[in-house]
């Protein structure tokens, strides 16, 4: 009797296991499906700064995609239709008021799910991503879009541009069209 007990505990604690796996978002890069002047690594959402310098009080961009996962590019989609940053546990937010944005609205860094007086947090973070891409506001229609133009960074090798929220019938589907890709995580 005392072995069933011990293989029905091990099958229920394999199901428990499989499940909180199942659950747990997989992190990885959301990378604009087009690589404009990036022809090689694309651009990818991105935190102005590293380690304990990156700037969080300030809009997020598109920078050339890492060829690793780090804390300041480091995504995951959440069940809620959230794309957060997995290592600082904030999820891009559409600069808005009560719950809406304009174009040309920046993206900023919220905490997921957060209510403030006259900033709705919730409903600035619920994106969807449609079958060629884009990456929709829920209840709006606005999609997350990359700036037309490009600058280089602290490196002469790197480049970023701006990302908003743009009209999605508007926006070029080359700076509106995003993919999300697996990428090792350092020294893995």
């Amino acid at each position: 009797m005392s072995w069933i007990r011990v293989v029905l505990f091990t099958f229920a604690l394999f199901l428990t296991s499989a499940a909180g796996f199942a659950e747990e978002p997989e992190a990885g890069h959301l990378r604009l499906i087009d690589r404009l002047d990036r022809p090689d690594d694309g651009y990818c959402l991105d935190v102005l700064g590293v380690g304990e310098l990156m700037r969080l009080e300030v809009p997020i961009f598109a920078h050339n995609c890492k060829p690793a996962l780090t804390p300041d590019s480091a995504v995951d989609l959440t069940p809620e239709g959230r794309i957060r940053f997995t290592a600082l546990n904030l999820c891009i937010t559409a600069a808005g008021v009560n719950g809406r944005a304009l174009p040309g609205a920046s993206i900023i860094l919220r905490p997921c799910g957060h209510k403030a007086p006259f900033f709705e947090s919730p409903a600035l973070q619920a994106f969807k991503i449609a079958a060629d891409g884009k990456v929709q506001l829920e209840g709006s229609d606005l999609c997350l879009a990359a700036g037309e133009q490009s600058a280089t960074t602290y490196s002469t090798q790197d480049r970023w541009r701006v990302l908003t929220v743009e009209t999605c019938s508007e926006v070029p589907a080359e700076l509106a069209r995003w993919e999300f890709v697996s990428r090792p995580r350092p020294g893995g």
